[in-house]
């Protein structure tokens, strides 16, 4: 999922706060090798994502290959109409391991399509029984420990609460 989430950023497209990271994160690596550029032109113009399959291509990968996709799918819906006032990453994380996007030890298997992706963010207005979660599956024996670890995952509430910011601080 992350790859997939990478390559529609390198498209210019994909989520606008992984976008910001994105940006941010490369400006400062620009920065640090003395590069005066913008890297959202990268993004704009095409060549960031030119690079990436130059890059797959040396190490002797098809960066054409399809993605591959998990057998299933599974939303979690919304209880109640209102703002998400808080995303636990702790319990999606958890959940995400348990459906076997982790491991727990370095010589545990990692799925190639499990994992969790979100629909909704902190601040974001859902009606009752709009997805807020949708779980990648490929082995439907782990999904009841990882719905399990979600139960808590995200609060609904009647007022939006102020969005945090991406980037707290530089620290340098």
């Amino acid at each position: 999922l992350e790859v997939s989430e990478s390559i529609e950023v390198l498209n210019g497209k994909g989520p606008a706060d992984v976008i910001e990271i994105t940006l941010a994160l490369a400006k400062e690596m620009l920065e640090l090798a003395g590069i005066k550029k913008d890297p959202a032109l990268a993004l704009k113009d095409g060549s960031a994502l030119a690079t990436w399959k130059k890059m797959v291509a040396a190490q002797g990968g098809n960066p054409d290959a399809k993605i591959p996709v998990a057998d299933k799918t599974e939303k979690i819906l919304a209880t109640k109409s209102g703002y998400i006032t808080d995303l636990d990453a702790f319990a999606i994380g958890l959940s995400a391991w348990r459906l076997g996007a982790g491991r727990a030890k370095k010589e545990d298997a990692v799925s190639k399509t499990a994992g969790i992706i979100c629909l909704a963010k902190e601040g974001d207005y859902v009606e009752k029984d709009q997805p807020v979660l949708e779980l990648h599956i490929d082995d439907s024996s782990r999904l009841p420990l990882a719905k399990e670890a979600l139960k808590n995952a995200f609060a609904i509430g009647a007022e939006p609460k102020e969005k945090r910011k991406i980037i707290l601080e530089r620290i340098s």
